[in-house]
């Protein structure tokens, strides 16, 4: 058996890893689209009374303003239209709770209740 010497030790240790970078290339696109997609993907529509405010949001067609921020999803606080944009890592944020990033956009009508306290979401203008 040769003896193991620094040059066959660094050999299996490059081809040990090319062999575990190109398993790990393989098995990371599909993974990672999972992940984009979850993140990406479209939420589902919600129509709810909370706090005594009823608030609604669901997918709308591209275009416009929606389009490049809110990923083509409306949200409205008894009606009242409430912006909302996708942040790039997937979260949510609104007009009235801008600094406070949710996970949904349920939850950020629900955050733009807790702020409002009782006072009426007014109509934002979209220029």
């Amino acid at each position: 058996m040769p003896e193991l010497t620094r040059r066959r030790a660094l050999t299996a240790a490059a081809a040990l890893a090319a062999t575990a970078t190109t398993a790990t290339a393989f098995a990371a696109p599909a993974s990672a689209a999972s992940a984009a997609d979850h993140r990406h993907g479209s939420p589902e529509a919600f129509d709810e009374v909370y706090r005594g405010r009823r608030i609604q949001g669901r997918p709308m067609a591209m275009g416009g303003h929606h389009h490049e921020h809110g990923g083509g999803y409306a949200v409205f606080v008894d009606g009242v239209e409430l912006h909302v944009m996708r942040n790039a890592d997937g979260s949510w944020i609104s007009v009235v709770s801008h600094y406070d990033p949710v996970p949904t956009p349920r939850a950020a009508a629900r955050a733009a209740v807790d702020e409002l306290q009782g006072a009426p979401l007014l109509p934002f203008p979209a220029n």
